[in-house]
């Protein structure tokens, strides 16, 4: 096969060549976290690299914080609802407050009118 695309002493699906003569990996710490689904993830961390195993991870199936305990996962957390400028402003002054403003604005409009 002159001119072909395949690679010559390699099957599909090998590992990297050399990979034996490496030796052995790292000595590592497999931790399981759950999710509020029920859903399990297990990340490795490296023994001798001195990293605190973070309490909370988040899950590869649906993105949710999960925690060692399975029976207590963290909470989901929540959406709040998309806020318009309106609303925020409705949060901070009352409709008392908002009629006196109308006034004063209708009354400084009007002066500038001359009426």
């Amino acid at each position: 096969m002159a001119g072909g695309h395949a690679i010559r002493g390699s099957r599909v699906g090998a590992g990297p060549l050399g990979e034996t003569e490496r030796g052995d990996v790292a000595p590592r710490l497999i931790v399981s976290y759950w999710c509020a689904h029920g859903h399990e993830t297990r990340p490795a961390f490296a023994l001798d690299a001195e990293v605190e195993v973070p309490a909370t991870w988040d899950c590869q199936r649906c993105g949710l914080p999960a925690g060692p305990d399975r029976e207590a996962p963290p909470e989901a957390p929540r959406n709040e609802p998309y806020k318009t400028h309106l609303a925020y402003v409705k949060e901070r002054r009352s409709d008392a407050d908002g009629a006196a403003l109308l006034d004063e604005a209708l009354a400084a409009l009007r002066a500038r009118r001359g009426g």
